[in-house]
């Protein structure tokens, strides 16, 4: 089959791979039909490839059509039209049990100290063959993937894979309160959604931060009231003064390591992707290179007693943070990779009926096939032909 593999920093390319098959009874073969790339595979395409080999194949956001299950697969069959969660987890340990589907305790990668496995995301996370490709290999098939209805495109349901339920929990994380307003940090795919399901799940007022025209108009057309940073000097001023003075009930950092406005940090992590990959694994481990101005304008912007959600992806482990003055105001701070699945059933009605609440047929700007997979990258990466979401057709 072809497959987008990562070739080095910077570097993908769509190659032939051996076919997936199956090869444990929990297993389930998916040929795909919609893949996307993430803001979150950039990070693998540009910083973090020394947790990478050449010919691994990245991509953690597809649905398609079930082709063949193992015989322990009964909740779908072949035909199915699926969606498949980026996190693996089966369901039944401990902590899917308590809805911690990203803390699997079966597909845990405790050799790396870290949660579930995922697809297509380094040896951090167990080096398991990713979704931009024809066909996937998805295990834990018992449990993970998500049954949908025909009679609507893929957009409509694609993005239960990680965007919708990622920001679905970044909202929720943010506890804002009936009434209350969310502050939206980063405009990119997560962020656009972010605010959207705030505005469905009834927060007063939705205010969002970037400065890329083509994001902030998109935000503009589903009602999302935008602070474009060229045209202020201090966000969190500018989100006080909208807010009488307070700041925001709850804000969503939905922009992570590759933060504007972080200079040194910025060399700290390109330096660092051009390491041999001992040094550059120590150095990202046990030094602060996120670049981290977002997340300190999160800190800025919500209100004494309020909650900040970390959704935008983190690497480094000695990240300074202003503790002074989050324990003063009284901070509250949630985080961590989404639990696809524990979303699943409030998002649901949303998809199924005749509307599009959530607007989920308008966030993919571009859609290429797979061997336009590499330009795919590019254009994300650059921000480029107003590129805000791409998704591949394999």
């Amino acid at each position: 089959m072809k497959a987008l593999t990562w070739q080095g920093t910077g570097k993908v390319s769509v190659e032939t791979v051996a076919d997936p098959r199956i090869q444990e009874p929990t297993d389930a073969i998916v040929r795909l039909t919609s893949t996307a790339i993430c803001g979150s595979d950039l990070h693998l395409y540009d910083v973090l490839g020394m947790y990478l080999d050449p010919g691994d194949i990245l991509g953690h956001e597809p649905m398609g059509v079930v082709e063949e299950v193992g015989a322990e697969v009964t909740h779908i069959e072949p035909g199915d039209r699926v969606v498949v969660p980026f996190n693996i987890s089966c369901g039944h340990c401990w902590m899917c049990r308590r809805g911690y589907f990203a803390q699997c305790e079966t597909t845990q990668v405790r050799d790396q100290g870290k949660g579930a496995a995922l697809f297509g995301y380094t040896k951090l996370y167990g080096q398991v063959p990713g979704a931009q490709a024809e066909w996937l290999r998805v295990p834990q098939a018992q449990f993970g993937p998500i049954k949908v209805p025909e009679g609507h495109p893929d957009d409509r349901f694609l993005f239960l894979s990680d965007v919708l339920t990622t920001s679905w929990q970044a909202f929720r994380y943010a506890d804002v309160p009936p009434g209350g307003t969310c502050a939206v940090i980063g405009l990119g795919p997560i962020g656009q959604m972010t605010a959207r399901v705030a505005r469905y799940l009834d927060a007063e007022r939705v205010i969002a931060v970037d400065n890329v025209p083509e994001r902030l108009d998109m935000a503009r057309r589903h009602g999302i009231e935008v602070i474009d940073t060229r045209d202020v000097d201090d966000v969190p001023d500018a989100i006080r003064t909208l807010t009488g003075g307070r700041g925001a009930d709850g804000v969503v950092d939905a922009v992570g390591m590759e933060a504007h406005g972080s200079p040194l940090q910025h060399i700290a992590q390109r330096a660092a992707g051009k390491l041999p990959d001992r040094i550059a694994r120590a150095a990202t481990e046990k030094f602060g290179v996120d670049r981290t101005a977002a997340l300190y304008t999160a800190f800025d912007s919500v209100r004494r007693g309020g909650t900040v959600s970390i959704i935008g992806v983190y690497g480094g482990q000695a990240n300074p943070m202003p503790m002074m003055d989050l324990f003063d105001k009284g901070v509250t701070i949630r985080m961590g990779q989404a639990h696809v699945k524990r979303w699943v059933d409030e998002i649901m009605p949303a998809l199924t009926g005749d509307g599009d609440p959530l607007g989920t047929e308008d966030l993919t700007t571009h859609r290429l096939p797979l061997s336009e997979a590499p330009h795919g990258y590019e254009i994300f990466k650059e921000k480029e032909d107003g590129c805000i979401k791409v998704v591949l057709e394999p």
